[in-house]
């Protein structure tokens, strides 16, 4: 629990630290000196291919007639090529061949190539129990030993490319640099044969050409269906057949409607002549002769009579007398006689046939004749009309099965097409497949580089030394990080808040500076006693630690030397209060492990807690302040005891030279 605040900070957690960063630092060293010379030796061969554009390099040709159906994406095909070369089939072949020519190499003969037979021989029996012991218990498959060297072979293979390149190239590192290319060698050649195997267009052309009889047969078949039924409906298309069906139906109805259109005004006309004919006569009177009417001539002579003789009765009677009344009564009667006769009379007429009756007959005969005309006319189209209908009904019922037989028809002529044209490609691609040409060309073959690729045992020599000092820091900043022990009074107070009185420094050496500054302490630590109340009622000071051996007994013994010097009255450990003019020093240590201790305590009218720097812990400080508050409800001081100066006094006597020079 250190403040960084300066570089001399930095210097004293260096010296705090100094013996595990000197292990730290030494361990680096050593191991990577021991990897520089102990690690074993790799070796890389490298080869380089090209993907040339062109067959197999982009879509296959039976993807590439189709492009519809296929969704274009922007993909580097190099990548499949790297796939198919690093995959597990190449890698199996590969480890096969080596283990074969490594059966049937000779073993070396020498003093030191038996030693390393021996070990390895040794090393590889003891892989082998430890695995078929692991593989016993289930926590490891069981391996032949081809699929576990193509597994270490896979490792140690790579291939990469750059962006938008077409070259791979290939790096293969091994122990031994011949054996490292002759793996490469051997990898490439079986990549090349699996690849022209397994791409190989060896039954596209037997497919595409059965493909393209088959097809041929079915479009003969499709137009031998389609003639049978256009020689059903007696035309040469279906789509022809219905329109002049259909334009024949619109026509012949149009017709129809004008003929209905006719026979119903006909119709109205005869009704309206029929009805004329009934208000006019068939004969008319041509010439006729008029006399006056005789019976109103006689009527009108006896009224004449009847007034003479009215005038006469006149003479003799009153108007109101009855023979008066008689003679008017039978006045009027005969007046009304007469108004009821005509005033003349037709003596003789001459009777001729009417002309208008005889033009109603002529046009009502026409009429009709028109009418009959149009009735056999509607039902001569009706006949038509069923007749098309039935066209339409049986064109209509085989237009599906036509369209089905066209549409079959148009996709085998499209499918024949493509497959004459990619039989024509796959007969290339099988004459290539023979001939054993690809896409892929070995640009640079695969080389033997006797320079080791690892261990770099120069330059990690050249760099064991600043790796080693880095290490060492970044150790230092790592212990730092996970030490908790109290090492001065720093943060004390801002996390606990209690203060902290004084930091006894470390005096086992004797030298003088440090004494001074142990003195110096003391006094800082008189100076925060409340020594105004000693001469009023004393004061009592409980000095207590988590553990023993922290100084309690050496803090009490060196502040009663100091008290007596200043002149007070010191006991310590005595039975009773502190009298007035007294001070009392009350020895509570260790109350982990004391129980008299509390009982000491609670004679202390001050409580301080003494932590031994670099031995107690914040978690063990921490635990000690909450048993202390929780017994008391306070603790009013922390005295730091043996606080150490990490940094030697040479090296502040440097840094102060440097500074005043500075």
């Amino acid at each position: 629990m250190i403040n960084i605040r300066s570089f001399r900070d930095l210097l004293r957690l260096f010296f705090i630290f100094k013996r595990e960063v000197k292990i730290t630092v030494a361990v680096t060293f050593v191991v990577i000196l021991l990897g520089a010379f102990l690690l074993p030796n790799r070796y890389e061969s490298t080869a380089l291919l090209l993907v040339k554009p062109g067959r197999d390099s982009t879509l296959p040709i039976e993807v590439s007639d189709r492009q519809t159906a296929v969704v274009p994406l922007q993909r580097d095909p190099v990548v499949d090529e790297e796939r198919m070369l690093t995959g597990r089939p190449i890698t199996r072949l590969v480890a096969e061949q080596y283990l074969d020519d490594l059966s049937r190499q000779p073993r070396k003969e020498g003093v030191v190539a038996n030693l390393k037979y021996g070990v390895k021989s040794a090393v590889q029996s003891l892989a082998d129990i430890g695995r078929g012991f692991l593989q016993l218990l289930g926590l490891v498959e069981k391996q032949t030993p081809v699929e576990r060297l193509a597994t270490q072979l896979e490792k140690n293979f790579s291939v990469t490319h750059a962006t938008g390149s077409s070259v791979m190239e290939i790096s293969f590192t091994w122990s031994d640099p011949q054996v490292a290319q002759t793996v490469v060698k051997s990898w490439i050649e079986n990549y090349q044969e699996e690849r022209t195997r397994t791409l190989g267009r060896k039954s596209l052309y037997s497919f595409y050409e059965g493909e393209s009889k088959a097809t041929q047969q079915r479009i003969l078949e499709t137009k031998k269906n389609i003639q049978s039924l256009l020689d059903q409906l007696g035309a040469v298309s279906i789509t022809e057949r219905l329109n002049d069906v259909s334009r024949n139906l619109n026509d012949l109805k149009g017709e129809r409607l004008n003929t209905l259109r006719s026979i119903a005004s006909t119709q109205a006309g005869l009704d309206t002549l029929k009805a004329q004919m009934k208000s006019i006569p068939p004969e008319i009177s041509i010439a006729r002769e008029i006399a006056r009417n005789p019976d109103r001539e006689d009527l009108s002579t006896r009224i004449n009579t009847k007034q003479i003789e009215k005038q006469e009765l006149l003479r003799t009677f009153n108007d109101d007398a009855p023979p008066v009344k008689a003679i008017n009564t039978a006045i009027a009667n005969l007046q009304a006689l007469m108004n009821g006769e005509n005033a003349t009379v037709q003596r003789s007429q001459n009777m001729a046939p009417n002309p208008i009756y005889t033009r109603l007959q002529n046009s009502i005969a026409d009429q009709s004749a028109s009418l009959s005309r149009l009735q056999s006319q509607a039902a001569q189209q009706e006949t038509q009309l069923a007749k098309l209908e039935g066209d339409r009904t049986q064109a209509v019922g085989l237009e599906p099965q036509l369209s089905q037989l066209q549409l079959n028809l148009d996709a085998a002529e499209k499918s024949f097409a493509l497959y004459s044209d990619s039989l024509e490609k796959a007969r290339i691609d099988r004459e290539l497949d023979a001939s054993q040409i690809s896409n892929i060309a070995v640009v640079e073959q695969a080389t033997l580089n006797p320079s080791r690729v690892f261990p770099k045992s120069l330059l990690m020599i050249l760099f064991a030394i600043p790796i080693s000092l880095a290490v060492g820091l970044l150790a230092l900043y790592f212990f730092y990080l996970l030490d908790q022990r109290i090492h001065d009074g720093d943060k004390i107070e801002e996390r606990f808040g209690i203060k902290v009185w004084t930091s006894l420094q470390d005096i086992s050496g004797q030298e003088a500076a440090r004494i001074s500054a142990f003195t110096a302490s003391m006094y800082r630590l008189y100076g925060v006693l409340p020594l105004k109340q000693v001469a009023l009622s004393g004061l009592s000071i409980g000095l207590t630690s988590a553990r023993k051996g922290e100084g309690v007994s050496f803090v009490i013994e060196h502040l009663r030397t100091l008290l007596q010097e200043r002149g007070h009255l010191v006991r310590v450990n005595g039975q009773g209060a502190a009298q007035p003019g007294e001070i009392v020093l009350l020895d509570a240590a260790g109350f982990f492990s004391n129980q008299e201790a509390f009982v000491t305590l609670r004679e202390a009218d001050l409580i301080a807690l003494i932590v031994e720097a670099e031995k107690t812990t914040v978690p063990v400080l921490e635990n000690a302040l909450s048993i202390l508050t929780t017994a008391f409800k306070r603790v009013d001081g922390i005295i730091i005891n043996r606080r150490r100066f990490e940094i030697p006094a040479k090296v502040l006597t440097f840094m102060s030279r440097i500074r005043s020079h500075g």
